[in-house]
């Protein structure tokens, strides 16, 4: 049998980086575009759910491109930041954070919850695009 390499042996880690600002970016501009669509067919509650949904997402990929970072210069026996532990706590304070602003918005703006949940989606379906891209190249 012989050994072939996987493609994603071959990902460096500033391609990984570049892949998760690109998916960020286009969360932002796809939930801008999603949310004015959204108001203008329905009402503005149901974009500010969208707006809501598709800022905690590209808040969390902002928050993976750093733990990825840090990850890598552990891997690569770099040295790391002193605030490791500081980055890994905040980490954990913006997964409260987020459930807090998904409760806060369900509660008062009354809108749609799948107008959140689409928001909420916008993560993954870029970084699958992104990653499917970045393997394909």
């Amino acid at each position: 049998m012989t050994e072939e390499t996987q493609p994603v042996q071959d990902v460096s880690p500033d391609a990984l980086y570049a892949m998760l600002k690109r998916a960020m970016r286009n969360t932002l501009i796809l939930g801008a575009l999603g949310a004015a669509a959204v108001w203008i067919a329905s009402d503005w509650r149901n974009a500010a759910m969208l707006l809501v949904g598709s800022a905690i997402s590209a808040a969390s990929i902002w928050e993976w491109l750093r733990l990825a970072r840090i990850i890598n210069a552990r891997l690569d026996n770099q040295k790391t930041a002193a605030n490791t532990p500081v980055t890994v706590l905040f980490f954990l304070f913006r997964l409260a954070l987020f459930a807090g602003v998904i409760y806060g918005s369900l509660k008062f703006l009354h809108g749609s919850g799948v107008a959140l949940l689409c928001g909420l989606a916008l993560a993954v379906t870029t970084m699958g695009y992104e990653a499917l891209r970045m393997l394909r190249e």
